[in-house]
């Protein structure tokens, strides 16, 4: 194996590990990374909407199905869905307390976890790490 090809299957496969970290730390509260991220997303709208087509182009997995996403999150009550009044075709989505709380509480378990992941790593591995992986996707 080649020494990029070697990198590229490191990355894809700590990707992989980090992200089944995350959603072990998620299963709890019967939330998926994906949408963890929504609620991420509406909760930096500091209380104005989104709509679908911006949630979807912040997502970490640009695959998701975004209505589906928010379809489980207004199911248990974390976001609500609603027509503009101005304009009818226009869907706005919105954080509900109940998410804010529950996003709160998810936060507080993934950054623990987080931690935990990087805990091997300096400030200054840190820093280069993450300049090597802005790099990576430029």
């Amino acid at each position: 194996m080649t020494d990029h090809s070697k990198t590229v299957v490191n990355l894809m496969y700590t990707a992989s590990v980090i992200g089944d970290r995350i959603s072990d730390v998620l299963k709890p509260f019967d939330v998926t990374s994906p949408q963890f991220n929504v609620l991420r997303i509406l909760r930096g709208q500091k209380g104005k909407p989104a709509n679908l087509s911006t949630i979807q182009e912040r997502m970490i997995h640009k695959m998701s199905n975004t209505t589906r996403l928010v379809d489980k999150l207004i199911a248990k009550d974390y976001v609500n869905r609603c027509t503009c009044e101005q304009n009818r075709r226009k869907i706005e989505i919105y954080i509900t307390n109940e998410g804010l709380k529950a996003l709160a509480k998810m936060s507080e378990a993934v950054h623990k976890a987080e931690k935990e992941i990087i805990k091997d790593l300096s400030p200054k591995d840190l820093e280069e790490f993450n300049m090597l992986l802005e790099k990576l996707r430029n």
